[in-house]
């Protein structure tokens, strides 16, 4: 017997099932851009438990026919495709067939579909590949497809989806790509029964603000360029409202969302020196051009292409973008044709009898600079008075300059003698603006203060949210922050954890959040920017799997709250944090293993003398 065999049907749907349908936005990605190639005109999304439990989407497009609908199950089965030329020349997105065979394989499916001119419609059930039932069926024209326990027959691949919150956030991206790139389509959706968007079918800049809140009126500037190689058109962010949070950049090419970074960093390149580095711009972006200068068929979601002229299309997005922000930019500017000042004088700004004279010089003709008696000596000013001090100083050798010049060189280990706390003397000096330095009897200890602080804060939060006993402060006026679906998903996962740090929130719907209370340290910050720097972190941190959900919020409002460099620390200030640094459980790493403190070695400043 011969050692290759031909996989089976059910088998082979399985493994392609593996590269198609990746997580539950998988699915949905395919099942809307199916629906909008059935030219429907509503399009609703239902999902449960973030798509594992329950992924329907109900359109009213063509629908499909009774052979079409038992057809558009099996492998290779497609709408468009006649010949392997096609493959360079997609204009469409898919119509129930590329995907749907791995997607049968891996769900429990429920089809309904139904075209204009017949009098009933199909039910299709199919359960891992397997056809469990087939009969005529009264529904409305168009079709639905209800998607049921994902991966119920490939129990490994299901222990890998993330919690329901996360694979929620990941449909909610899907779902708004195909949003912006169709607003002639009306599109809703539901998660767990809640309404999270309902938008009509209107122009590209009233999906924009549909999607994502009113303020986005009044914060985004129309882009509009054509040229020999492509058309340039959507919106991009005003700099003053980019976010530090990523997520609300998108390109489409051809009306397809892609994925970028080289187009990326063309569009960030035009807001040089406009925000901060850390900050990134809202931008929807349509390029068009010919589908044969492109390949779409480089990965198999079809997100990633490849552009036959792609430096070029790099100089030409950088110069569209840029010359959009020049255009609208709200900074004061000359204007040559205006009158000049001087011609708009009013003569009677003084009063209506003051008219103003030039002022008069008066000259001393008996002056003499070469007597003496004339002047007198000129006082030095404040400036001149403190440099001549710090120079002074300079030059003046401190009180434990004899026995601190013996104590100073880094070594890479901490010494013992820093667990004992007697050892750590009680003065401190501020190096920098960035180091604690203190001496032990070893030699000297030096501490990063913002690192420091940083562990102290989260150490503290672990046992707040353990406990539930953080402390806030009220604030005089309510603040309503607003933020985008998928971050409004992840904040409700964090809500019971940011209440027991202290912060005193509530959901106001319609994606915003109403704060009444704020932990001390964060009285000082932005509640907008702080909530947006945290969920950045907190997308960072969720994807270690070593950490548990507190100690990722933990680490995050600890890197947002500590202090940092260029703070000036008094010495009661620095012998707190000291103090409170060597009450913790690990004093010297972070969260994240950055060294805290080390030790400057006697032996080894004599070794280098």
């Amino acid at each position: 017997m011969g050692v290759i065999n031909l996989l089976p049907d059910h088998t082979a749907n399985q493994i392609a099932a593996g590269e198609v349908v990746q997580r539950p936005s998988s699915v949905v990605k395919e099942l809307l851009e199916n629906s909008v190639d059935a030219k429907a005109t509503k399009i609703t999304l239902n999902i449960r438990e973030g798509g594992k439990a329950l992924i329907q989407i109900t359109d009213n497009g063509s629908g499909m026919s009774e052979v079409d609908a038992r057809l558009c199950w099996e492998r290779h089965a497609t709408s468009k495709l006649r010949a392997i030329e096609d493959l360079f020349s997609l204009q469409t997105f898919g119509f129930r067939g590329e995907a749907l065979a791995s997607l049968a394989a891996v769900a429990q499916v429920d089809m309904k579909t139904k075209r204009a001119e017949d009098e009933v419609g199909t039910q299709i059930v199919i359960e891992g590949s397997q056809v469990k039932m087939q009969e005529v069926v009264a529904t409305p024209v168009g079709t639905t497809i209800s998607v049921k326990n994902l991966f119920f027959n490939v129990p490994a691949r299901r222990t890998f989806l993330k919690s329901d919150s996360v694979e929620a956030n990941h449909i909610i991206e899907e779902f708004l790509r195909v949003a912006l790139a169709n607003p002639h389509i009306g599109f809703s959706m539901t998660n767990n029964d809640s309404d999270v968007f309902h938008v009509l079918s209107g122009t590209l800049k009233q999906r924009i603000i549909g999607l994502f809140g009113e303020k986005y009126k009044e914060q985004i500037l129309t882009v509009n360029e054509s040229t020999q190689l492509a058309s340039i058109y959507g919106f991009v962010g005003k700099p003053d409202f980019a976010k530090r949070t990523r997520g609300e950049q998108f390109f489409f090419v051809n009306q397809r969302f892609i994925k970028n970074s080289y187009l990326n960093h063309a569009v960030v390149g035009a807001y040089q020196d406009l925000m901060p580095t850390d900050n990134f711009p809202f931008y929807v972006l349509f390029i068009d051009l010919d589908p044969s200068t492109i390949d779409i068929n480089v990965h198999p979601t079809k997100t990633e292409i490849k552009f036959r002229d792609e430096k070029n299309l790099y100089t030409i997005l950088k110069a569209v973008v840029k010359r959009t922000l020049g255009q609208h930019t709200i900074t004061p500017q000359f204007d040559f044709e205006a009158p000049s000042d001087i011609q708009n004088f009013n003569p009677n700004f003084f009063g209506k009898d003051e008219i103003p004279f030039p002022p008069e010089i008066r000259v001393d003709q008996n002056f003499n600079p070469f007597n003496k008696d004339n002047y007198t000596q000129r006082e030095p000013s404040y400036r001149e008075q403190d440099n001549q001090k710090n120079w002074q100083q300079l030059y003046t050798p401190s009180e434990n300059s004899t026995a601190s010049v013996e104590k100073h060189i880094i070594q890479p280990s901490l010494s013992n003698d820093l667990q004992n706390e007697d050892d750590i003397q009680k003065q401190f000096m501020q190096f920098h603006k960035r180091y604690i330095v203190s001496s032990i009897k070893s030699g000297m200890m030096l501490i990063d203060q913002q690192a420091a602080h940083e562990r102290i804060l989260y150490e503290r939060y672990l046992e707040e949210m353990e406990k539930n006993t953080g402390m806030s402060q009220h604030v005089l006026f309510p603040i309503v922050i607003q933020f985008n679906a998928g971050d409004m998903v992840l904040f409700q996962e964090l809500m019971h954890e940011f209440r027991a740090l202290g912060f005193v929130l509530d959901d106001f719907g319609n994606n915003q959040v109403v704060i009444n209370g704020l932990p001390a340290e964060a009285n000082n910050n932005s509640p907008q920017e702080l909530f947006e720097g945290m969920l950045e972190q907190y997308k960072t941190y969720k994807t270690d799997v070593k950490i548990t959900k507190r100690e990722s919020v933990a680490r995050s409002l600890s890197k947002r709250l500590s202090i940092k460099y260029g703070k000036t620390l008094g010495n009661e200030e620095m012998r707190n944090m000291v103090d409170e640094l060597f009450a913790c459980t690990m004093p010297y790493q972070t969260a994240d293993g950055k060294i805290i403190v080390r030790t400057i070695s006697l032996d080894d400043l004599e070794r280098m003398f």
